[in-house]
């Protein structure tokens, strides 16, 4: 078998067959086939697709390339989350102990952010004292102990996604369906979740700009995942406000305590408790949605799900007090701006507020880029929300004075009231199982 000619039959639109798709992740993975050959692969995808057959057997194949999480041992059913990517998404922070106050176990593989983006794991980090890194028994321990656990990727885990990502990013075919479904996917097998709950974000903030983009990359996931057996239900949810009021980890962890204590923003909560609900019942813990929300909203009326929160902090060696008294790194400059007139707020660009924040320091632009855990962007007014003239709109938060002053004049220029309150697309489009 040559890789030439594989890259001519997909070239030529023909499928490739289990044994082919095999050979080429195998062999890239361990050095034999070499960038240039996998690019043009790559870019074969890009043009003429795969079915799903062709898809699923490609995620199954990269899902194999590494480690693979086993969670046999622990029992019970395990359900993972995914997003595709948003600005102020700090859903998992929120579903896990929710999710596990209502009986369902949360063994999840997170990772960091990249670009506008922000990653669960760099949140995480601004906990002192957080680890974001356990043993594999470890994180089972404590899975078994509490029901809850977060950490970052391994580093053997899907060795193929991580190449053929990388390679995908300079030769220009992410936005391959198949190649966007199979990276996803390949993830959450190797995780070892026997139920999947997909977060599918489009609009201005997210990968996918269009509800039919979303609906597509949601469909062919959705259909990975049944052909290799695991239950998969993907929630098409609007990105083109910032989730939430805060930007930048410190102040989205800080959120997140105050949601957890029955003060979270209406649209994070709605977001929450439809993926939550989901999550229970791919679970097999509830019946349906409705009886899934009313547990998840009395965990938070309880007070279970934050007291689940700080043992979860607890565990992985965080600083409860740090996070329950608000005494997380902040940065030390905090500028307002300011409302010229009264009125309505007007829609945010997420994707020009998540750069506001990367801006900041609160984002990287490469995967070695160091961020700045305390700074980011507070929205003390949303769209649709009415302000005085000279009230503050949004916050800036910076710890260095040229980031800051950049950030400034880029916020100005993202501002906006009007007499006439906006329109404003509801949350959730549809759900697809």
């Amino acid at each position: 078998m040559r890789m030439v000619d594989l890259i001519e039959k997909k070239r030529d639109g023909e499928p490739l067959t289990k044994q082919e798709i095999g050979f080429i992740i195998n062999g890239y993975v361990k050095g034999d086939i070499p960038d240039y050959q996998m690019s043009a692969w790559a870019m074969a995808v890009f043009f003429r697709g795969m079915s799903l057959e062709e898809t699923a057997e490609l995620t199954l194949s990269m899902a194999n390339s590494g480690d693979k999480l086993d969670l046999s041992a622990l029992g019970g059913r395990f359900v993972d989350k995914h997003s595709t990517g948003g600005v102020g998404d700090k859903t998992t922070l929120l579903l896990g102990p929710m999710v596990a106050a209502c009986g369902v176990p949360v063994a999840k593989m997170s990772g960091r952010g990249l670009g506008h983006t922000g990653g669960t794991i760099d949140k995480l980090s601004s906990i002192p004292g957080f680890l974001v890194e356990l043993e594999q028994d470890q994180f089972l321990a404590q899975v078994k102990k509490i029901g809850l656990a977060v950490i970052s990727q391994t580093g053997n885990l899907v060795p193929a996604d991580k190449k053929l990502y990388a390679l995908r990013d300079v030769t220009g075919t992410v936005s391959s369906i198949p190649l966007i479904a199979s990276s996803v996917m390949s993830k959450k097998i190797a995780a070892g979740a026997q139920g999947i709950v997909l977060d599918v974000k489009y609009g201005s903030g997210a990968f996918m700009k269009t509800v039919e983009d979303a609906r597509k990359l949601a469909r062919t996931m959705v259909d990975i995942g049944k052909a290799l057996g695991r239950q998969t239900i993907a929630v098409l949810s609007n990105m083109s406000q910032p989730l939430g009021r805060a930007v930048g980890n410190s102040l989205e962890v800080l959120e997140v305590a105050d949601a957890l204590q029955g003060k979270g923003p209406k649209d994070l909560m709605d977001v929450c408790f439809e993926l939550g609900a989901w999550m229970l019942v791919a679970g097999d813990s509830v019946a349906n949605v409705g009886e899934g929300k009313k547990c998840l909203r009395h965990s938070i009326e309880t007070g279970a799900a934050w007291k689940k929160f700080l043992a979860f902090v607890s565990e992985q060696g965080g600083d409860t007090e740090a996070v329950a008294s608000r005494r997380l790194k902040i940065a030390p400059w905090n500028l307002p701006i300011l409302a010229s007139e009264s009125g309505y707020v007007q829609p945010f660009d997420a994707h020009k507020i998540g750069i506001l924040a990367m801006t900041l320091g609160a984002g990287r632009v490469t995967k070695e880029s160091p961020i700045d855990l305390g700074t980011g962007v507070l929205l003390v007014k949303k769209a649709g929300e009415w302000v005085e003239a000279g009230e503050p709109i949004l916050e800036l938060y910076g710890s260095d004075k040229e980031k800051l002053a950049e950030g400034i004049l880029f916020a100005k220029e993202l501002v906006s009231v009007s007499s006439e309150g906006p329109e404003l697309p509801s949350l959730i489009d549809e759900v697809i199982q």
